[in-house]
C-alpha cells in the first residue's frame, strides 16, 4: 500500500512540477533557472507544512510522492553546473546560496505556519 501512495502522489507531482518550470521560466525569460527554484521552494514550504501536521498515510502520498517528484534536487544540480560552464559564475554560486538558504527557510516557514492552526 505504501508504495501505491507514493506512486500516486508522484504521478501528480512530476507533471505539476514540469507546467510550473516552464511557465516560470517562460514568464521570466532569463538564463537563471527560476522555474527549479520555484518548484524547490514551493516543495520545501509544502514539506514543512507535512512534517508538523500530518499522519503516516498523508506523508506518504503528499511528502514523499508528491514533493518528492514536484522538487528537483538533480535539475538543480545540472542547471547550476550549466550556469557555471557558461561562463554565468556568478549566477551558479547565486543559484547554490538562494537554493540552500530559501529552501530551508521555506521549510522552517511551512513548520512554523502548521504550528498556527
Amino acid at each position: 500500500m505504501s508504495v501505491l501512495l507514493v506512486a500516486a502522489g508522484a504521478a501528480v507531482g512530476a507533471p505539476l512540477r514540469y507546467l510550473v518550470d516552464r511557465f516560470v521560466q517562460r514568464q521570466a525569460g532569463a538564463t537563471f533557472p527560476w522555474g527549479t527554484l520555484t518548484v524547490n521552494l514551493a516543495g520545501s514550504l509544502l514539506l514543512g507544512l507535512l512534517t508538523a501536521w500530518s499522519g503516516r498515510t498523508v506523508g506518504l502520498l503528499v511528502g514523499a510522492g508528491f514533493c518528492g517528484a514536484f522538487t528537483t534536487y538533480s535539475t538543480f544540480g545540472y542547471e547550476t553546473v550549466r550556469l557555471a560552464e557558461e561562463g554565468a559564475l556568478r549566477h551558479a554560486v547565486l543559484n547554490v546560496v538562494v537554493s540552500l538558504g530559501a529552501g530551508l527557510a521555506a521549510a522552517v516557514a511551512g513548520v512554523r505556519l502548521a504550528g498556527l492552526f
